[in-house]
């Protein structure tokens, strides 16, 4: 028989690429393509760059690359990101997840920027949550704990009153370092140590209680 893990809650915390959105094919694609250009393993790009801003990334790939080219490119790789949607659908199980919760305090938490994001939520059949922070209103990049500290205070509640959800390593280790428990989701997330651990959404249920909070039951 499957473990449960419960989680009673106030809000909840969502990244949007491999934890709502599944757009491996387009990262892998738009990524590669930057890779080409500039003379890098594809596959070794490819295993630093989830779940942080693309910048972040590629001051770590290129080190002692101006800071100025860098953010360039990122702007490049937004474009290609955001006209390349092929492919991308929703993770298991978020469309109910995301239906459950909409009565109820939660908030997109991406390093994705607001363009890209609008894009993959779109693509996906997903609705944007009203309350989102994106790569725009942050300082510093996930692995950085200001994304998830700031989600939690746009929705009033303290970081211990959220539950976040993340598939990257940088995003476990900013969920984690905000204070708030986390669930981490998919393949990826499994060897990250996230506070519970599930394949994808469907092992997410939701029950509201009668004073307001959320009992979240997450089946490994």
């Amino acid at each position: 028989m499957p473990a449960t893990t419960t989680f009673t809650t106030r809000a909840v915390l969502l990244d949007m690429d491999g934890t709502l959105v599944d757009s491996e094919a387009s990262v892998a694609r738009c990524w590669r393509r930057w890779a080409a250009e500039q003379g890098l393993d594809a596959e070794a790009v490819l295993a630093v760059v989830h779940g942080r801003q693309a910048h972040v990334s590629m001051a770590e790939l290129l080190p002692g690359r101006p800071t100025e080219r860098n953010l360039a490119d990122s702007r490049r790789l937004l474009e290609w990101e955001s006209t390349d949607t092929e492919g991308v659908v929703p993770i298991p199980g978020a469309p109910a997840l995301l239906a459950a919760l909409a009565d109820h305090p939660h908030a997109l938490v991406t390093s994705a920027a607001q363009p890209l994001a609008e894009a993959r939520m779109g693509a996906a059949g997903l609705p944007m949550p009203p309350v989102r922070v994106t790569a725009e209103q942050v300082g510093a990049s996930k692995p950085d704990p200001e994304a998830f500290l700031k989600g939690a205070a746009a929705l009033g509640f303290s970081p211990g009153d959220c539950v976040a959800f993340e598939d990257s390593a940088a995003g476990v280790a900013a969920g984690l370092a905000a204070g708030m428990p986390v669930v981490g989701v998919g393949p990826r997330a499994a060897s990250l140590s996230p506070t519970a651990h599930v394949r994808d959404l469907e092992q997410v249920t939701v029950e509201p209680l009668p004073d307001g909070r959320l009992r979240l039951h997450v089946s490994a």
